[in-house]
């Protein structure tokens, strides 16, 4: 954590740095901080005195103004005029409630900068709450373009009180960007006037920079200028053709062109080229042998997708679509299918979340929402919120989805812990696009939390979240599937888990028949040499069927083309050999495979 200085106004011109690091601290020397009291309009006056007898509300917004004071004002083009701003505090959002509570300090700091009431020495819960709402009027961001991927989810960070007291200007007279230091390894914010400003004049920030759509502005201002768009629709129908376009176009992508199918005798023994470990460990079928030459395979079974098929001829292959989760849309109307969780691109569709998030607001129903971002795995940088606000501002470090977070899951009962969240990956194989030919390994893997669900201390993550392989000091609980199923079923006798899992397999195979509907690049492409294996992770939640009874909703919440089947091999050493079998050899019947269509 970067502690800021002293709270008094901070900043440094980086041309006094003299390259050794050793900043000289001078913005008290051209800037000046000032509280503004509004003149209080006649026939208003018997209100505010009314107000000024009520004890002040926590997070209320004191009203700031930094002014250039220097006498002889700022010329832009002065290389002095370029300052850095220290950072108050710095974090990421998962250890923000745990460096309030035990950094000395930093909650009275944080509540003084922000606005909210603070008493005593020791840290609140409901100080600790308000810095934790408040915080995203004033976060800033950046991230680390190296390092391993828990040091690339995004940092935030708070300037000083110098920094925090800049204004939003639609018309900005300073600009603003995160600077990180090598030498120090510490991050400033630099500052620099957008043009010439004489003494009285006031320091502004763009605090939605870059965005030139006036919608979009209005929502990213939203923390800062609350605005009701209750009045905008909230539907989020398929993207337009142009979206799955792009997406080719920035993958680089070449789609395969028209082949015949190489017939092979039944007796042919396929020679396998693969950079993926553990079917270089469990490939034992004799049908199968593997080479170190791509040249001589007649399989190519490589962990990352192919983008250009023109140089692989007659090979066999798997291979992957981006675009799940947007066309699974095409199963449900701009409203989506009853097994996805609502969700919404950030990117693309943030005013229809906001509408939708005020709707549900005004209805009173529960507004939980979960934020996770496109490229990062193992619940890395994902946050479940009921915070508008929050989600907002997450826009502006990686690209995000929020979806709509499962309030009422079905619950497991650990008998060591209680009735907690679990989640259920299936392995399902797609062996033909034309025909739609989709199969699912009858084995299936569950994760648990390790604390009792409830609906609060959104931030614990062993509460609220299921991966915990991943850290060495969490406990993983291990239930194998044969173990779990009468387990279950005692748990809840009235849902047999044949009926339940014919909802899940149903969910898998409207999905894939979305996802096969239309021609690349709007869906998956018909390529008679392909193949794919993908790992669903889906909850089940409760709901309401149209007669009333309570029923089992299938989640599906992420689908992973290739995934890590480690405990698989470790616990079905034939799980490639099915895999093979079925894919390669046309041969399901005697493995543990099910055909859904």
């Amino acid at each position: 954590m970067t502690s800021g200085g002293a709270s008094t106004p901070r900043g440094a011109s980086a041309s006094e740095d003299g390259g050794d690091g050793k900043g000289v601290f001078d913005a008290g020397e051209m800037f000046g901080i000032m509280q503004v009291e509004e003149a209080e309009e006649e026939g208003e006056e018997e209100a505010a005195r009314e107000a000024r007898e009520k004890p002040p509300n926590p997070g209320v917004e004191l009203c700031y103004k930094v002014i250039v004071t220097n006498e002889d004002g700022l010329q832009a083009a002065d290389p002095n005029s370029i300052f850095l701003i220290d950072h108050a505090w710095t974090c990421r959002v998962e250890h923000a409630r745990q460096q309030l509570q035990q950094v000395p300090g930093l909650l009275h700091r944080m509540a003084n900068l922000m606005g909210v009431e603070f008493h005593g020495e020791l840290p609140s819960p409901e100080a600790v709450d308000q810095v934790l709402e408040e915080m995203w009027k004033f976060n800033q961001t950046y991230q680390l373009s190296h390092g391993t991927a828990e040091e690339k989810v995004p940092v935030w960070y708070i300037m000083d009180e110098f920094g925090s007291r800049i204004q939003h200007s639609d018309e900005p007279s300073f600009a603003t960007a995160p600077f990180f230091y090598m030498p120090q390894q510490v991050a400033y914010t630099l500052l620099w006037p957008l043009r010439d400003l004489d003494t009285g004049e006031e320091v502004t920030r763009d605090f939605a920079y870059g965005e030139a759509d006036p919608l979009i502005r209005k929502c990213m201002l939203l923390p800062w200028a609350p605005a009701d768009m209750l009045d905008l629709s909230s539907c989020t129908p398929e993207p337009p053709d142009q979206h799955y376009q792009a997406i080719l176009e920035e993958n680089k992508e070449k789609l395969p062109l028209a082949i015949d199918p190489v017939a092979r005798p039944r007796d042919h023994i396929f020679k396998v080229y693969t950079d993926v470990q553990q079917v270089l460990d469990h490939l034992t079928h004799p049908r199968f042998t593997l080479t170190q030459s791509e040249a001589d395979a007649d399989i190519l079974y490589n962990f990352s997708h192919f983008k250009d098929y023109s140089s692989w001829g007659q090979h066999q292959k798997a291979t992957v679509t981006r675009a799940l989760a947007s066309i699974a849309r095409r199963a449900g109307g701009p409203e989506g299918p009853a097994w996805l969780p609502r969700t919404f691109n950030l990117h693309t569709e943030l005013p229809q979340f906001v509408s939708y998030f005020q709707q549900r607001e005004r209805r009173g129903e529960d507004n939980h929402w979960i934020c996770k971002p496109w490229n990062l795995a193992r619940s890395l940088d994902t946050h479940i919120t009921k915070s508008l606000h929050s989600v907002i501002r997450h826009r502006e470090s990686t690209p995000k989805v929020v979806s709509k977070y499962v309030e009422s899951p079905v619950l497991f009962l650990r008998e060591d812990v209680g009735r907690v969240k679990f989640d259920i990956r299936y392995i399902v194989l797609l062996r033909s696009v034309k025909p739609l030919r989709l199969f699912v390994y009858d084995v299936f893997w569950l994760r648990f939390s390790n604390r009792p669900f409830s609906l609060n201390d959104l931030d614990d993550y062993e509460k609220h979240f299921t991966v915990m392989n991943y850290d060495p000091e969490v406990v993983l609980k291990q239930v194998h599937y044969d173990e779990f199923i009468p387990e279950f079923e005692k748990q809840y006798p009235e849902f047999p888990w044949k009926s339940v899992q014919a909802e899940i397999f149903q969910a898998f195979t409207e999905l894939f028949q979305v996802a096969c509907a239309k021609p690349p690049p709007l869906g998956l492409c018909h390529y008679p040499s392909s193949r794919a294996v993908y790992a669903i992770d889906l909850m089940l939640k409760w709901d309401s069927r149209p007669d009333g009874k309570r029923a089992m909703q299938p989640q599906i919440l992420e689908v992973n083309f290739n995934p890590d089947c480690e405990r698989a091999c470790r616990y079905h050493p034939t799980f490639f050999n099915d895999i093979f079998s079925t894919l390669y050899l046309d041969e399901p019947s005697d493995c543990h495979v099910t055909r859904l269509i």
